[in-house]
C-alpha cells in the first residue's frame, strides 16, 4: 500500500510541479494585485479630489449611473453592464467594464479593450486596456500574472488544465501527508517509542546533512507545517476553475447548497441590451428587496458595493457587504432582479443559509488573502513561496533518487559482465 502511494505521489508531483511553481511564484504577487497594480499604472488608477474647501474634506462624487452613461457615449460599439458603487479612497478611479454588444449585429466583434478607467468627480477617462493582453505593454502586467495563475494565459482550456491540477493535488495533500506517517515499528528498541515521537523527525530540516537531506526535509517538512492552507488553496482552486461541471456537484452530495438564482432564468429569446425597467428603477428595486431580505433573514447591510445586468437572461445582480460576508474587501452578499418585472429571483449569502457555500465562502476568501487584513495577506505570500519550494524540492529528490538508481543499476550491470562464466576454468 505505502509503495503504491509514493509512486502516486512522486508522479503525480512530476505532473503538477511546473504547474504548482507557476501558480506559487504569481499567487505570492497577487496577493498584492491592487497595489501592483496601481503603483505599475498610477495614470489609471490614481486621480487627484477636488477639495470642497481649501484643506478641506474630497469634493463631492458624480453618480454612478452618470459616470456610466459616459463610458457608454465614449464606447457606442459597447455594452457597459458592470456598475460599481465601492469608491474606496478619495485618489482611486472608478473601474468600468465593457463588453461587445450582444445583439446580433456587426458591433459584436470582440473590443480593443474590456475595462476604462475614470475620474468619478470629473468624469473624465484616464484611459482603458484589455484585461490580460500583454502585447498592451506594462499597463497589463499584474493581469497578465493573473491569467498566468489560474490558467497559464491560455484561456477555457488552461483554466480546465488548472483545475484538473487543482484536483490532483487535493489528493495528493492526503497522500503526501500519509507518507510522512511513521511506519510500524519493527521489534527492537523504538517499539515502546509513542507514534508521535516517532512523527516528530517529519517536521523537522536538517540545514546540515548535505544537499539531498536538506531538499527532503525541505519538501517533507514544507508540506506539513501549511498542510491546512495547502489543503484549502488546493480544494478552492477547484471552486474557482470547476465550479459547476465539479465542485458544486461533490459539495452538494456532501453538503446542503443553497440554490442558484440564476437556474430560474431562462435565456431570452433576443439579448436585451438594457434593463427593460431602465438602470435607475431597476437599482431601486434591487435596494428594496435587498432591505427587505435583511429584515426576513436577520442580517445587515453595511455598504453598497456593485450591481451588474446580463444582456442574455435579462436580470440584474446586486451585490452589497453584510454582516454575514467574510472577506474584508468586497462585498459577497447578492440578489438577483429579473429586469423586466423586477420580480426577485433569489438571494445568495456566503455564509449562515447553507453549510456548503459558507465553507465554500471560506475557503476563497482565504485563497484570495481577503480577510484578517495584513498580517494574514503575508502570511498567504509565505505560502505561496512555500508551494513554490515544495514543487522544486520535490524534482530535486526524485531526480537525485533517479540519477542514484541509474548509476546503481550501471554498477550492477558492470558486475554481472566481470563474473566468470560456469564454465569458466577459474
Amino acid at each position: 500500500m505505502r509503495a503504491a502511494a509514493v509512486i502516486v505521489h512522486r508522479y503525480v508531483g512530476l505532473v503538477m510541479a511546473g504547474f504548482l511553481l507557476i501558480a506559487g511564484l504569481t499567487g505570492s504577487l497577487l496577493v498584492w494585485y491592487h497595489e501592483l497594480d496601481a503603483a505599475v499604472n498610477p495614470a489609471l488608477f490614481r486621480v487627484e479630489p477636488p477639495r470642497a474647501t481649501p484643506g478641506g474634506s474630497a469634493g463631492p462624487l458624480l453618480d454612478p449611473l452618470m459616470l456610466r452613461a459616459q463610458v457608454q457615449e465614449a464606447y457606442p460599439g459597447a455594452q457597459v453592464n458592470y456598475l460599481s458603487f465601492h469608491q474606496g479612497r478619495p485618489e482611486d478611479a472608478r473601474l468600468f467594464y465593457v463588453e461587445a454588444a450582444t445583439a446580433a449585429s456587426e458591433q459584436s466583434a470582440e473590443l480593443a479593450v474590456d475595462e476604462v478607467f475614470v475620474n468619478p468627480y470629473t468624469g473624465e477617462i484616464l484611459g482603458a486596456r484589455k484585461w490580460g493582453d500583454i502585447t498592451q505593454g506594462i499597463t497589463n502586467l499584474m493581469p497578465f500574472l493573473y491569467r498566468l495563475h489560474y490558467s497559464l494565459a491560455l484561456g477555457t482550456v488552461g483554466t480546465w488544465i488548472f483545475g484538473i491540477v487543482a484536483l490532483l493535488w487535493t489528493i495528493d495533500c492526503f497522500v503526501g501527508a500519509w507518507l510522512t506517517f511513521p511506519v510500524s515499528p519493527r521489534k527492537g528498541t523504538r517499539a515502546n517509542r509513542s507514534w508521535w515521537v516517532r512523527w516528530q523527525p517529519a517536521w523537522a530540516v536538517r540545514w546540515r546533512g548535505g544537499s539531498y537531506k536538506l531538499n527532503f526535509d525541505l519538501h517533507r517538512a514544507g508540506g506539513l507545517w501549511p498542510w491546512a492552507m495547502l489543503l484549502v488553496v488546493a480544494w478552492s482552486s477547484v471552486a474557482f476553475n470547476l465550479y459547476a461541471p465539479l465542485y458544486r456537484p461533490l459539495m452538494g452530495a456532501v453538503f446542503q447548497l443553497q440554490p442558484d438564482p440564476k437556474e430560474s432564468l431562462a435565456a431570452l429569446d433576443e439579448p436585451e441590451p438594457e434593463p427593460a425597467l431602465g438602470w435607475p428603477a431597476a437599482i431601486a428595486l434591487a435596494r428594496e428587496h435587498m432591505a427587505l431580505q435583511a429584515r426576513l433573514k436577520g442580517f445587515t447591510v453595511l455598504e453598497e458595493d456593485r450591481v451588474s445586468y446580463d444582456p442574455k437572461q435579462g436580470y440584474l445582480r446586486y451585490v452589497v457587504r453584510t454582516d454575514r460576508d467574510i472577506s474584508d474587501h468586497r462585498g459577497q452578499s447578492a440578489l438577483f432582479v429579473d429586469a423586466r418585472t423586477g420580480k426577485l429571483s433569489g438571494t445568495v449569502l456566503p455564509t449562515g443559509e447553507a453549510a456548503g457555500d459558507t465553507v465554500t465562502s471560506w475557503i476563497t476568501t482565504l485563497h484570495m488573502a481577503h480577510v484578517w487584513g495584513l498580517p494574514f495577506r503575508i502570511f498567504m505570500t509565505l505560502v505561496g513561496l512555500l508551494v513554490a519550494v515544495v514543487s522544486v524540492t520535490g524534482v530535486v529528490v526524485w531526480w537525485k533518487k533517479r540519477l542514484a538508481r541509474v548509476a546503481n543499476a550501471g554498477r550492477q550491470q558492470t558486475l554481472s559482465h566481470s563474473r566468470p562464466g560456469r564454465g569458466s576454468a577459474l
